[in-house]
């Protein structure tokens, strides 16, 4: 593992740490993946998104574990879990609660609904109507619900784990284009490697099988804040700054897309880049570090012209080739100019 190298300021909160956050990650990544076997990188994106502060969507074919991965990171993380199975007939107070006539009282009572909960898993999204769907946008952007007039902030940390099937599934609906660019990150599993299936099936045939309810947590909430909170301190030089507004203006200038990036996308590959390099140990971020947080912060906010679109609703298709060639395009600093500068003197090393 890379040594921490953060400047006195940074030092001065991480010092009283009993063991280092580092340990503490990877031990996260190592109990979720003795359930989820076998998808060690999908597990580390899914925890640099939420050690970012954003919220996951988890999109792939029914069986691959989404739901087994939004369990496991949850109990994991440790503090309050809720899970909410969405279906065609739910109201928006089925989410964020309402208001009940309590007969002792004489009066109106808030009752909270399950969205009030540190980490929320919000499982197969799309299968609930788009009334539905938007009352999760206050709640993934402000942190906070309105009932009947009266704001309620969420519960500190709160993240909320998504999944989804593919959108040419029966019976699903697309999420409005305003929650989906409140997603930091949208991930997809794929199929186990043939060898890990193997081990998954000899898990089940030995009864040996662990599942996500069995999982010890790995972090406290206090101490997930303070980690989220020292993530945002990484350094990052002015030169990965202008090469985040370059690709999102390269991408509302392209012909081959119908939407580009917003502010938000680039404030939210920041915020992935500095907590991969937080989980690496290190206290600046590197070109890498962008590179490897760039198409899961990104492809889901473009959208390509009709016929670029590849193999349908559930492909990435044109929109992630067009993203590839732009960042391809875009001249990006060396690893070791980035790595050279302190953030306390803005100088070469």
């Amino acid at each position: 593992m890379i040594a921490p190298k953060f400047n006195d300021t940074v030092r001065g909160e991480r010092q009283h740490w009993p063991e280092s956050p580092q340990v503490l990650l990877q031990r996260f990544i190592h109990r979720v993946e003795s359930v989820l076997l076998g998808k060690r990188e999908t597990i580390k994106m899914t925890l640099t998104a939420m050690l970012a502060g954003g919220h996951v969507l988890l999109e792939d074919v029914p069986g691959v574990g989404k739901t087994m991965l939004a369990h496991a990171c949850a109990r994991a993380l440790g503090g309050e879990f809720k899970r909410i199975q969405f279906t065609s007939d739910m109201l928006p107070a089925d989410v964020v609660g309402g208001a009940l006539w309590d007969s002792r009282s004489g009066e109106l009572i808030y009752r909270p609904g399950p969205i009030m909960a540190n980490i929320v898993l919000a499982d197969e999204i799309n299968r609930t109507s788009p009334r539905t769907q938007s009352a999760l946008l206050e709640a993934m952007e402000e942190r906070h619900v309105t009932v009947d007039g009266e704001t309620r902030a969420l519960p500190k940390p709160f993240m909320l784990i998504a999944t989804q099937n593919p959108l040419d599934y029966e019976g699903t609906n697309p999420l409005p284009e305003a929650q989906m660019d409140r997603f930091m990150m949208r991930l997809s599993i794929g199929y186990p490697e043939q060898q890990d299936e193997l081990r998954l099936l000899a898990q089940y045939a030995d009864g040996q099988r662990k599942e996500p309810q069995q999982l010890r947590p790995a972090v406290m909430p206090e101490e997930w804040l303070r980690m989220q909170n020292e993530a945002q301190l990484a350094y990052v030089h002015p030169e990965l700054l202008d090469y985040i507004v370059k690709v999102a203006n390269a991408s509302r200038r392209s012909q081959l897309l119908l939407t580009g990036l917003s502010p938000r996308a680039g404030r939210d590959w920041l915020r992935a880049a500095q907590a991969y390099a937080y989980i690496e140990g290190r206290g600046y971020v590197l070109p890498d570090d962008l590179l490897a947080t760039g198409e899961a912060v990104l492809i889901h906010r473009l959208e390509a012209y009709p016929g670029m679109n590849g193999l349908g609703a559930g492909a990435h298709g044109g929109a992630a080739e067009t993203l590839r060639q732009l960042i391809r395009a875009i001249p990006l600093m060396h690893k070791s100019t980035a790595s050279g500068f302190s953030r306390a003197g803005g100088r070469h090393e």
